[in-house]
């Protein structure tokens, strides 16, 4: 298979679409009403309790711009929210390439949209870890699967996308995007993207010291087997 190569990119993008699914809901009653003022003809694609913050801070506003991923992708969201963003539609818009006419051609033929900003930060595994008499299994259900690969495929993508995973970042890209038009620039999509790897990194270090660290027989207290 011969690999792409990309050779032209956009320094200013226009953030147009953006794909919000958050653990950390501070900062949103700020980010989403001024993305708005902005640009107003921004479409906002969401999940389970971020979708309903951003309802209740948009109010009216939530009806022309804001949509359930569920409804976007057609496939309902898992019992407990096990899969809800790992979806083609999801990741073709994340991953596209503005000048690859192979892939404008698959967003068309999917009816999908190019997603250029991606906000997203994990579940706490962390936190929930340092709770006194933690299980295995508390600990197993708060491993994030979806929020890291939508982290690491927009970061992979900083040629068209801004990854953010920090609530601190919230006032910094408000006002590039501000005096930018509505376009964030590679320069700082490739901050972001650098902060995105590191906060993936982290994430799954912890994970994996925690789960290094705990004697299998605690693992095995966890469940009960079948025995084949």
């Amino acid at each position: 298979m011969t690999k792409n190569i990309v050779e032209k990119i956009d320094d200013k993008v226009k953030i147009n679409n953006i794909l919000i699914s958050v653990s950390d809901k501070s900062g949103l009653d700020t980010l989403i009403p001024s993305i708005v003022d902005i640009n107003p003809k921004i479409r906002i694609f969401s999940t389970g309790g971020t979708y309903s913050a951003i309802k209740e801070i948009l109010g009216e506003r939530s009806k022309a711009i804001l949509e359930q991923v569920s409804d976007y992708t057609g496939q309902p969201e898992t019992q407990g929210g096990l899969v809800k963003t790992l979806d083609f539609k999801i990741y073709l818009g994340i991953l596209t390439e503005t000048y690859n006419e192979s892939h404008q051609s698959d967003l068309k033929r999917t009816d999908s949209v190019a997603i250029d900003m991606v906000v997203v930060n994990l579940y706490p595994f962390k936190e929930t870890i340092s709770k006194p008499n933690i299980t295995c299994e508390n600990a197993r259900g708060n491993i994030d699967i979806g929020g890291p690969t939508m982290i690491r495929a927009s970061a992979k993508n900083f040629i068209r996308v801004a990854s953010v995973v920090d609530p601190s970042d919230y006032p910094a890209i408000l006002k590039d995007m501000k005096s930018g038009n509505g376009t964030l620039t590679l320069e700082k999509r490739f901050a972001l993207s650098v902060k995105a790897f590191e906060h993936t990194a982290l994430y799954d270090r912890t994970i994996a010291d925690y789960l290094g660290n705990i004697a299998f027989d605690h693992v095995r207290a966890c469940y009960s087997m079948e025995q084949v």
